[in-house]
């Protein structure tokens, strides 16, 4: 079988990390600047960065219907930290542009500010090896406050949400990219395999 291609979108954040990630998955990654690139992706990364400026640039690029429809019609994505938020139906507090496909209400900066950036193990469940513990990396790290019916949680900090997916959406408050683990970027590779499979 001809190996996917992931596209990370390259307007923020951690883009190279993630590319690499995709490859050693096994899977081809490209990163994707502007709309019509996503048409060449069968599944797409939405990394880190601040999430009112990357819904600001989403918006001023035209990415947010084209994702919207791209998802509506079942490609997989998924958002690592302000990808989450932008991901979320809904926000506790602040008014910004989201994409608005997963049914998680979310909250920005839920663990703080830059300087309380952390590292800490996490049980998740249904990876490879879920047995050994997976070190997450929380940098200004929003937090899932509530899910909808729909939402599997995969791994909680403190005893609230901070990886889950939805169908063939997955979100994480941290950055797997930053780790020497690929447990999740393949977790995510397997929902875009099962989508190419059909």
């Amino acid at each position: 079988m001809k190996k996917p291609t992931l596209g990370v979108l390259a307007l923020q954040g951690a883009v190279r990390e993630h590319l690499q990630m995709v490859e050693r998955c096994g899977a081809r990654g490209i990163p994707v600047k502007y709309p019509p690139e996503l048409h060449l992706c069968q599944g797409l990364i939405i990394p880190g960065g601040e999430s009112t400026t990357m819904g600001r640039l989403m918006t001023t690029y035209g990415f947010l219907e084209e994702i919207r429809s791209l998802v509506a019609e079942g490609m997989p994505i998924y958002g690592t930290c302000a990808g989450m938020i932008m991901m979320a139906r809904r926000l506790v507090e602040g008014d910004q542009p989201l994409l608005g496909v997963m049914d998680i209400t979310v909250r920005r900066n839920a663990y703080g500010r830059q300087v309380d950036s952390f590292e800490t193990d996490l049980v998740v469940r249904e990876i490879e090896e879920a047995e050994k513990p997976f070190r997450a990396v929380f940098i200004r790290a929003p937090w899932i406050e509530s899910v909808g019916p729909g939402v599997k949680v995969l791994a909680e900090f403190d005893g609230r949400a901070v990886l889950a997916v939805q169908g063939h959406m997955l979100v994480s408050a941290f950055h797997p990219e930053l780790t020497g683990d690929d447990r999740i970027h393949r977790y995510f590779l397997r929902l875009v395999e099962e989508r190419v499979a059909g």
